[in-house]
């Protein structure tokens, strides 16, 4: 119901969102975008500055054993908590928007409620996951992981920070919080207590922007497989005195190898399975590379992304016979390395089917769409918890400086989550 008085109360939030946008891009800028590196000081900085704005609306403010920060703004019914958030980490030199428009849409939904002098009908937690950018820790949704104690105990001892070194525990520990409590799967969220998380994030492709729609209502988040430090190992050789037949030649071996799976993928589609297939780095050893060597190193990172688990499993092997078949003929070795990944999750049809009803209400037009980057949305979803996503348009792509959502865009977001706080009844959609 888009009544006057709504609309004012979403620009009200709306006008909140813009100053924390502001003061965030201020506060971790690293020309020529932001860095907010999981435990490091620009995430910090970016919790302090949402435990601020909370904390002015009313809010309390608390952490669990991992570091992730909760929000709460009480609720009518205080026995129940409905989550709504996402990650304020970075990239590095990325975006303002990614993950943080999660966390600023649940602020800004907090302020337009006290706008319309309505407490929520539950309590309303706007949660700021730690370490959801998988580039600072190999390891995927750590944040959301921790916070419903589903981590694997090792890898709290067995990833480490991309640019310190330094282990999972031990940056938990260095700022205060308790590996220990997380070792041994504690968790603040009690499924039973708990209505439902909704992620709010802005759109990482064109998808929304080609279709003229400022909101997508997220149906599932494919899952992912990923050999990070695959190689060809091949042999070093004169690039004029090494005939071809005797070449070990890695970046051939590589090149043939990225060739293959285009076509795997050609195929994949051709039968209407899901499926993305992306090499983000190949290179060879700037150490002994030269314009006059035959290569005898070429590293290929290789990621895989699909709906289906089933997707990933067939084309997770069709990587390692394509590449052993290619490095045996090419006379090279294949090093695929450790993998690693995440687990398609699908979002959960009464919470997609109660936003889009949301959406109707406060005359907002949304388009349904699948999401092809993972979010921590994924593991509450895993949890069994009712889950669900908003897409907000943006342009110019995502994990660069250049991200661009605008603010009107995010009002629409913030009217489809008031008009599902106030017009429909929770039970109906958890």
């Amino acid at each position: 119901m888009a009544t006057d008085e709504r609309r004012r109360a979403v620009t009200e939030g709306a006008g909140l969102a813009q100053q924390l946008f502001d003061a965030l891009a201020a506060r971790t800028a690293d020309p020529p975008g932001v860095t907010r590196i999981a435990y490091g000081d620009g995430e910090c900085a970016a919790f302090a500055l949402m435990a601020e704005a909370a904390r002015s609306l009313g809010g309390a403010v608390d952490f669990d054993a991992a570091g992730n920060q909760f929000l709460t703004l009480p609720g009518r019914d205080r026995s129940r908590t409905l989550y709504i958030g996402s990650h304020l980490d970075s990239v590095p030199h990325g975006g303002n928007f990614d993950g943080a428009a999660g966390v600023v849409l649940g602020l800004a939904l907090a302020a337009a409620l006290a706008h319309l002098g309505r407490e929520p009908p539950v309590d309303l937690c706007v949660l700021c996951l730690r370490a959801e950018e998988s580039c600072w820790f190999p390891h995927s949704y750590i944040g959301s992981k921790t916070a419903l104690g589903r981590l694997d105990p090792a890898v709290l001892d067995e990833v480490r920070r991309s640019d310190t070194g330094e282990t999972l525990a031990w940056h938990m520990h260095d700022l205060g919080f308790d590996p220990a409590a997380v070792l041994r799967g504690v968790s603040r969220i009690a499924p039973d207590r708990t209505v439902g998380y909704i992620e709010p994030h802005i759109e990482q492709g064109p998808v929304l922007v080609d279709a003229g729609v400022p909101i997508g209502l997220v149906t599932g988040i494919r899952g992912s497989l990923r050999f990070r430090d695959a190689a060809f190992h091949g042999a070093y050789g004169h690039s004029g005195a090494t005939p071809r037949r005797l070449r070990r030649d890695a970046v051939v071996a590589a090149a043939a190898f990225v060739t293959a799976m285009q076509k795997v993928w050609d195929g994949f589609e051709a039968q209407g399975h899901d499926l993305a297939v992306t090499f983000g780095m190949i290179g060879t050893d700037p150490a002994q590379h030269s314009f006059s060597k035959v290569a005898g190193e070429a590293r290929v990172c290789v990621d895989l992304r699909s709906l289906s688990a089933h997707t990933l499993a067939a084309v997770s092997r069709s990587v390692e016979e394509i590449g052993e078949s290619l490095a045996t003929r090419h006379g090279v070795r294949l090093v695929l390395g450790p993998r690693s990944g995440s687990t398609p999750a699908v979002m959960t049809p009464a919470v997609v089917d109660r936003l889009g009803a949301a959406a109707a209400a406060a005359q907002v037009s949304t388009l349904m769409v699948p999401s092809g980057a993972g979010h921590d949305a994924a593991t509450f979803a895993a949890a069994g918890l009712p889950t669900g996503m908003l897409f907000i348009r943006n342009r110019n792509g995502s994990h660069n400086p250049d991200e661009h959502m605008a603010i009107a865009d995010l009002a629409d977001g913030l009217a489809i989550l008031v008009s599902l706080l106030l017009d429909f009844p929770v039970d109906s959609w958890c």
